[in-house]
């Protein structure tokens, strides 16, 4: 895809190439037959020009439309110019709502100098002050709107996982642990695993001495996959991530890593055979697919809605909800309405207690998989759900599809069936009007104090992890020679 045409730019050529022949604004907007007015919005970058515009103007100035389009390298002082215009018509300067400055030849360079440097301390002001739950919910909203319309599939990651498989010489089935560490070698990285990782960190990366650094394997974690982490360190290697400055970066990255080391665990290659055959058969199976690629079954589910639409036409959602009823992670394409805020952000919402990511807390039998018909306002969703456990509770693992696409699926045939009205607050978590006249004067709970409540703001960068102690913990692990 082509790189949008930068109006500002391309307004200051205009003017600059128009200038230096000694054509007049006027002269300009009679050759290409326009007002004067719109030429002036051209060359300040107020309006984006359009193709057949460029073409006129590039012939009433005598040059090709390469010339117009490509300028030369500015001076430092346009270039600072131009920083300084770019600025002001961000919705940050917009806020403050101080006039539009005129760049006059007369300004000198220490004034651009300390209006640039003005601006540029006033937007990271901003980014500290935008730094909070709010933003973070925001950022996810925009991700998961992408994630929607690309159908949860990322071309690129498949392709940068194929290359990486064909590096170890791996064609079809599961990832061995012999091979993912085979994979960092081939990296150039060499394993070490320790008991003092520090508390904030799944790994830390060494790249100074190619090293990753893995927490001692603890047996008898439910959803502990070792490859999981090591492969996620390797994924954000080979992207290239930096450290990320806001959380929209960060959370870019998470996905991006996450679905490369998912990718990797189960290729896209051996599972789109394997799933096809599925559907052909009408068996098909979130556990299945985990037992086929040995993985747990939070990733197999991932990896599910990464696949399902694009290979096999079935609009899918998953939910990963915490035993409280918190959401914690969700994806949909399939219209399923997830409970939202104001900000049109799902996780931290509290899900319906009718639907089957949280029925599914209820049931006794967790080896049994757990399936649901649940009708809901936008139509009727059958629903598979897992529960996991980790160290911060329990979690349902849900992956749901429209009742017309159920067909395909095990499971099927169940006939547990809930209806759900939320977000109306009658459905779940209003209560009844004659349990409310008998309790409304007689009940004071005292809540739980959510810590997140008094640290919205993590102390060390988007990350929130302990720079200091990773340091300390890289000196101490320091290779002598």
């Amino acid at each position: 895809m082509s790189e949008p045409l930068d109006a500002l730019l391309i307004g200051r050529n205009i003017r600059d190439l128009r200038t230096r022949q000694g054509m007049t604004l006027e002269a300009l907007a009679v050759a290409i037959e326009r007002a004067p007015s719109q030429v002036s919005a051209l060359e300040n970058g107020k309006r984006a020009p359009r193709v057949i515009q460029l073409q006129q103007i590039a012939t009433a100035l005598g040059v090709s439309l390469d010339a117009l389009l490509t300028p030369e390298p500015l001076s430092d002082r346009s270039s600072k110019e131009l920083e300084i215009e770019r600025a002001q018509r961000n919705g940050m300067y917009a806020s403050l709502g101080l006039p539009e400055m005129k760049l006059s030849k007369g300004l000198s360079e220490g004034v651009l100098d300390t209006i640039l440097g003005l601006q540029k301390e006033v937007e990271r002001l901003h980014l500290l002050k935008a730094a909070t739950p709010e933003e973070a919910r925001r950022a996810n909203s925009a991700l998961r709107q992408e994630m929607r319309e690309v159908n949860n599939y990322y071309a690129d990651l498949e392709a940068q996982a194929k290359e990486l498989h064909a590096l170890i010489g791996h064609t079809t089935g599961p990832l061995s642990e012999r091979l993912t560490a085979e994979l960092a070698n081939k990296l150039g990285f060499t394993l070490h695993y320790v008991s003092d990782l520090p508390a904030s960190t799944r790994s830390v990366t060494d790249t100074k001495n190619g090293r990753i650094f893995l927490p001692v394997r603890r047996e008898g974690r439910e959803g502990r996959d070792p490859r999981t982490a090591l492969l996620q360190a390797l994924s954000a290697h080979v992207l290239k991530f930096s450290e990320p400055t806001n959380y929209e970066e960060y959370l870019n990255q998470r996905v991006q890593s996450n679905y490369l080391a998912g990718a990797l665990l189960i290729p896209e290659s051996s599972a789109v055979p394997f799933l096809t055959q599925a559907k052909e058969q009408r068996e098909l199976s979130v556990e299945d697919l985990r037992d086929m690629f040995a993985v747990g079954y939070e990733v197999a589910a991932h990896r599910f809605s990464n696949l399902a639409t694009v290979h096999l036409d079935i609009p899918v959602h998953f939910l990963k909800v915490h035993e409280s009823g918190t959401l914690a992670k969700a994806y949909e394409n399939d219209k399923v309405a997830f409970p939202t805020d104001v900000f049109g952000a799902v996780e931290g919402q509290i899900v319906c207690r009718n639907w089957s990511a949280r029925r599914v807390f209820s049931i006794d039998d967790r080896f049994t998989p757990y399936h649901q018909y649940t009708d809901k306002p936008s139509g009727t969703y059958w629903c598979t759900s897992r529960i996991q456990s980790s160290p911060q509770g329990d979690f349902s693992i849900s992956v749901g599809t429209p009742f017309a696409s159920v067909k395909w699926f095990r499971g099927r045939d169940t006939n547990i069936r809930h209806r759900s009205e939320c977000p109306d607050s009658s459905c779940c978590r209003e209560a009844p009007a004659e349990l409310t006249a008998k309790w409304d004067e007689g009940v004071r709970p005292v809540p739980k104090i959510n810590s997140s409540l008094l640290a919205a703001l993590p102390r060390n960068g988007i990350l929130g992890v302990d720079q200091r102690e990773i340091l300390e913990f890289l000196e101490a692990h320091e290779p002598t020679n």
